[in-house]
């Protein structure tokens, strides 16, 4: 079992920044890789931004293109989210997710929660206008 541990949501105003950080702990010697999900109330949840085991492939949403970072420190099995001017539109639970690849796929990305098996707990990121 692989557990998720996010931190650093908050209460930001508009046009602020925030910097989410999620680790991975337990079983976590094989290959994963992770990314960050968001749900508002009354939304589907989305993928934000997704990055994979090696290579450094990433993948965002449209709307947050130019704004957020995802990066990863693979020895620290910790993924980091740098969410820069931040709008009202941001504002949501933020989830980690992981997921467990083979070695032929290190550099393959998912954008669909369904792909993913370990889930954090969600961080809550709340925007003022």
């Amino acid at each position: 079992q692989v557990q998720l541990v996010e931190s650093g949501g908050g209460l930001v105003q508009a046009g602020g920044s925030l910097r989410l950080s999620c680790t991975a702990s337990g079983r976590t010697a094989g290959h994963y890789t992770m990314g960050w999900f968001r749900q508002a109330p009354g939304k589907e949840r989305e993928a934000v931004a997704v990055i994979s085991y090696a290579g450094g492939r990433t993948y965002y949403t449209d709307s947050v293109k130019g704004r957020f970072m995802i990066s990863r420190d693979a020895a620290k099995n910790t993924i980091i989210l740098q969410m820069n001017s931040l709008e009202s539109d941001d504002a949501a639970i933020y989830y980690c997710a992981a997921r467990e690849i083979t070695a032929l796929s290190t550099r393959n990305y998912y954008i669909r929660g369904n792909d993913y098996k370990y889930w954090g707990q969600g961080t809550q990121v709340t925007v003022s206008s």
